[in-house]
């Protein structure tokens, strides 16, 4: 029988896996929630308005509306266990655990897992106190460094500094001011690595790995790759 299925978030990539699984001849319709224009006009797909923050009441409302599947597409309400969450609620989810998500909701523990399993990955260090961060940075043997709130920050907490003095100043706004929220509570100091950027997304089942097409991020604001990380991205 076609399922009802729920994804969750309401950015491009929520709005392309909700124009996926439409297609499918599994799925009867597709409920995004909260969705976005894109996903509020078409006959197999429509936003619901149901927040992904509370758990509990999502369970419920998937019950209420005979939801068979939910799609996570957001990187928060993932870092906070909604996966499992709903599993125990007997909500079947597509997903990593809160465990798994780690590994991009925490780049201390990302790195952490790199090291520990021999992926390379550039020099580093983890700092909770702004003081070491900048005693390190002072006297760090590399030519330039980028900082990092280790935490989520919607893809805007990448300083790469174009002087150590910048990168001080980085770690105060990050640690001291609070620019980021808890997301900064500990920052991650990198060696700046140059080049050409790929990202290479997969799905998988824990069982089975489907890849897509590699595509390149431009997140810099200005040409030249100058410029803040602006969060967005242009894929090529």
């Amino acid at each position: 029988m076609a399922a009802r299925v729920l994804v969750l978030g309401g950015g491009g990539r929520e709005h392309a896996l909700a124009w996926k699984l439409a297609q499918s001849s599994h799925v009867q319709q597709v409920l995004v929630a909260p969705g976005n224009a894109g996903t509020a006009c078409s006959a197999k797909i429509s936003n619901a308005a149901i927040s992904s923050s509370d758990h509990s009441a999502l369970a419920q409302f998937c019950k209420d509306q005979n939801i068979e599947f939910v799609v996570v597409g957001p990187e928060a309400p993932l870092a906070a266990g909604i996966v499992g969450n709903l599993a125990a609620a007997g909500v079947r989810c597509f997903g990593p655990s809160a465990q798994a998500a780690q590994l991009e909701s925490s780049k201390r523990f990302a790195k952490e897992f790199m090291d520990r399993h021999g992926i390379p990955t550039a020099r580093w260090r983890a700092f909770t106190e702004p003081e070491e961060a900048c005693s390190f940075i002072m006297s760090a043997d590399v030519p330039a460094l980028v900082v990092k709130a280790s935490g989520l920050a919607a893809g805007k907490g990448v300083i790469v500094a174009g002087s150590r003095e910048e990168a001080c100043r980085a770690v105060q706004e990050i640690m001291q001011d609070k620019t980021f929220g808890a997301a900064g509570e500990t920052v991650v100091i990198e060696e700046l690595l140059e080049g050409e950027e790929v990202s290479c997304l997969c799905f998988t089942d824990g069982r089975t790995v489907a890849p897509m097409p590699p595509a390149q991020d431009h997140k810099r604001l200005l040409d030249g790759d100058r410029g803040p990380n602006t969060g967005g991205g242009s894929h090529c």
